[in-house]
């Protein structure tokens, strides 16, 4: 099944220059679509990642003398 989706030509150089080489149109906007949808709240629940992360920052905003 296809489906025609109208947008103005600015709007479809902006969505090309987002697109990936090896990507066509659909897989383009399916992964728009689902960008972030892996991310999850609580998902470092249970893990010292959150932990490691914030020291992380920390060391930059060190090293960064913030």
């Amino acid at each position: 099944m296809s489906t025609s989706i109208r947008v103005s030509d600015r709007t479809k150089e902006k969505l090309a220059r987002l697109k990936r080489e090896d990507e066509n149109w659909d897989e383009f906007l399916d992964r728009l679509a689902n960008e972030g949808a892996g991310m999850n709240a609580g998902v470092w629940k249970g893990t010292s990642k959150a932990e490691m992360a914030r020291e992380t920052i920390k060391r930059s905003r060190e090293s960064y003398g913030q």
